[in-house]
Parts: C-alpha cells; sequence; structure tokens
C-alpha cells in the first residue's frame, strides 16, 4: 500500500499577464495594499519593471497572495490563505537568502512568514508585531497648519538632516551606514521632485515634516512624520499631521493612510484627533 505526502504549496514568479490578478487581489483591501498596489500601477507586475520580483500563490491565474521582494519583503494575503502563502512565500525567500532589510505589511501576513523565517534569517534587529493601520477619507477634524507646504528643490539641504533624523529615531540605525547616506538622500528627492514631501520649514529649520511614501489610485500612505524634538509638546504634530491629509487627500489621493507603533501613545492620540480610524494591522521586522 503506497502513501503519498501532501504537496507543499508553491509560489511562482509573476509576470505582466498576472497585472489584471494582481489588480484584483489588492482591491480586496486597497488601504492594507496601497504599498504594492502603487508599485504595480506605475510598472506592471514583470520584475525588470518593477525592480524587484512579485511572487504569487493562487490557482492557475486567480491570486490569493502575493509578495513583493524587493529591499523590503511585503507580503499580501486574503484572510484564510496567509499560512498557506506564507510556507510557499517562505521557501522561496529561504532558498534565495535575506536580500531585505524589513518584512513589513498587513500583520495576518507577516506574522506566519516571520515565524518560519525566524530559525533561518533570526535574530531580528526589531520585531514591532502590533501597529495600527489607520485610514482616513475626508477633512482632517482639526484644523491644518498654514505653513506645512510642498518642499520645494532648493530645500533639500534643508530637509535632509531633518529625514535622517526621523529614520534614526524611528529605526533605531542611521540610514548614513553603509554608502554615506547617497541611497536614502536620492528617495528624499525623489518624493521631493514628485511633490510628496511636505514640511513647515521656518527660518532654515524644519519645524515639522512628512512624506506620501507610497501612492495608488484610491489611497496614499503617509511615511516619516516628525516633529523637531525643541518644538514637541505644543500641537504641531497634530496640525501639522492635519496639513498632510488635507494636502494628500486633494492632490495625491482621495483616502490618506498610515501605521504607527502600538506603544507610541501620543503619535495615536494625535493621529485620532486628526480623524484618522483604526481599520486594519500592520507588523514590521527589522534587520
Amino acid at each position: 500500500m503506497s502513501s503519498t505526502r501532501p504537496a507543499t504549496p508553491t509560489a511562482r514568479v509573476l509576470d505582466g499577464a498576472d497585472e489584471a490578478a494582481v489588480r484584483r487581489l489588492l482591491d480586496t483591501d486597497p488601504v492594507a495594499g496601497c504599498v504594492i498596489a502603487g508599485r504595480v500601477e506605475r510598472a506592471g507586475t514583470a520584475a525588470a519593471a518593477l525592480g524587484a520580483p512579485l511572487w504569487g500563490f493562487g490557482s492557475g491565474r486567480e491570486l490569493d497572495a502575493v509578495c513583493l521582494a524587493g529591499a523590503n519583503l511585503i507580503p499580501f494575503a486574503l484572510p484564510g490563505a496567509e499560512r498557506a502563502s506564507a510556507v510557499a512565500f517562505a521557501e522561496r525567500a529561504r532558498r534565495i537568502g535575506r536580500r531585505c532589510s524589513t518584512i513589513v505589511g498587513p500583520a495576518g501576513s507577516v506574522d506566519p512568514l516571520w515565524e518560519l523565517l525566524a530559525p533561518h534569517w533570526g535574530p531580528a534587529r526589531d520585531h514591532r508585531p502590533c501597529q495600527p493601520l489607520m485610514a482616513i477619507e475626508g477633512p482632517p477634524a482639526v484644523a491644518p497648519e498654514p505653513r506645512v507646504r510642498p518642499v520645494r528643490t532648493d530645500e533639500i539641504d534643508v530637509l535632509f538632516p531633518a529625514a535622517v533624523a526621523m529614520f534614526t529615531e524611528e529605526v533605531g540605525v542611521s540610514p548614513l551606514r553603509g554608502d554615506g547616506g547617497a541611497g536614502y538622500r536620492a528617495r528624499v528627492t525623489e518624493l521631493v521632485r514628485a511633490g510628496q514631501s511636505v514640511a513647515w520649514i521656518e527660518d532654515g529649520r524644519v519645524l515639522f515634516k512628512a512624506e506620501i511614501g507610497a501612492v495608488s489610485r484610491t489611497v496614499c500612505q503617509v511615511q516619516g512624520v516628525w516633529v523637531a524634538p525643541a518644538v514637541r509638546g505644543r500641537g504641531i504634530g497634530t496640525a501639522g499631521t492635519a496639513a498632510v491629509v488635507e494636502y494628500a487627500r486633494t492632490a495625491i489621493a482621495p483616502v490618506v493612510s498610515l501605521y504607527v507603533n502600538d506603544f507610541n501613545a501620543p503619535a495615536r492620540a494625535s493621529y485620532a484627533r486628526v480623524g484618522f480610524r483604526e481599520v486594519g494591522r500592520y507588523a514590521s521586522v527589522l534587520f
């Protein structure tokens, strides 16, 4: 009597023919899928155009999950498909080795993937399993700070030290390491030129800054919110974030989202005052 072992779920590298299926999948949760959706809308689903392979998991041309395997490993799975897709994505990730600096995305997709990768890729430098995902549609509930505006290209040198300070404070390492900050400066410059960097700059000093770091046709994601330490506690973060919302929803996408560490009570309270509501949960693993 013979027996067969059940097949291990497998993932495949998607190509241009998969774009419609990817869009259908991401449309099931536009806020949670904003980062991948924005990339796909700009470049399609072929690895050469995306700049990184997009892995898919599903039956035939229909997809239950995808994972963007670039500088960040970003999984996104339908409810109920998180575990099986994590097995498939982890097998591919183990085979090629860790090339990402972060695993980030909806917690239901990140958690099982990290559980499988931790014995091979661990320990992580930091694991943030509970990051409330928040969104707002419509005007902010508090008055926007009128001095928050898009950063001009001639202000990049003023903005850059504040961006470095924000990154170091939030991530725990300096973006200047490795290449001296060339890659990070290029990203800051890209966002400024795209009109996705906003700040309150006064007398050559950044008091508040934020970026709209991911953009799809319906949702944008605010990242890098920062208030200069000398002026914290004065409501600048709340009014500044309200200004970001008003700018982003009218100039970029109608729904504005962000995610925040669960332990950052002041930021969570500030975002709630602005009018953000919790719509899900993200998780991050930092290397």
